[in-house]
């Protein structure tokens, strides 16, 4: 009898968050305006990828990548739904200084979902680490209004969504071809 083997659903999580981090922080940097191909991004491939790996990670039984993957798929929601709910009148956009406390909140967040890597591989603990780092910095950056930080945070996340983007092709690569063609530091046995 065979078993029904269930595909990963972290690549495909892991590339919605990299691709939409990396194009949010290339406008972090400075190089460009938010532009629709973010905002796009931020609803589909960001926002809608992730939901659906994080309710495929459930089927697996995994709490973390499901916790993650839809956490994250609901913040590039969010994050598209502050900047384009005020257009549509009867609420007041959110100002630099809130948007630093959203900002903060998701940071706490991925630090305690940092200390949830420490028994994973290593390419997932820099994505964890990078992102938490990535939102206090654009915490900060945005409460006090250090325009220099935020660019200096754009380049870093560029960092982090490229880290996710070769986490995700290592897994797929690994697995496709059997061995380890891109390594990602395998966790330590127990």
């Amino acid at each position: 009898m065979h078993a029904n083997k269930l595909a990963n659903p972290g690549p495909l999580g892991l590339m919605g968050f990299g691709m939409t981090t990396i194009l949010l922080n290339i406008h972090n940097a400075g190089f460009f305006p938010v532009t629709t191909a973010i905002v796009a991004m931020g609803i589909f491939y960001g926002g809608l990828a992730q939901v659906i790996a994080g309710i495929l990670e459930f089927k697996k039984g995994n709490t973390f990548g499901v916790t993650a993957f839809t956490s994250y798929g609901f913040f590039w929601m969010t994050l598209v739904g502050i900047w384009l709910i005020p257009s549509i009148g009867h609420v007041e956009a959110t100002d630099s200084t809130f948007l630093g406390i959203y900002l903060a909140l998701w940071g706490i967040f991925t630090l305690f979902m940092f200390f949830g890597t420490l028994r994973a591989n290593r390419g997932l603990q820099f994505v964890f680490a990078s992102l938490t780092v990535l939102f206090f910095m654009l915490s900060v950056g945005n409460i006090t209004g250090n325009k220099a930080l935020l660019n200096v945070a754009g380049f870093e996340g560029i960092i982090c969504g490229a880290s996710a983007i070769y986490l995700a092709m290592a897994e797929v690569l690994n697995e496709q071809f059997g061995r380890t063609v891109l390594p990602i530091g395998a966790p330590k046995a127990k």
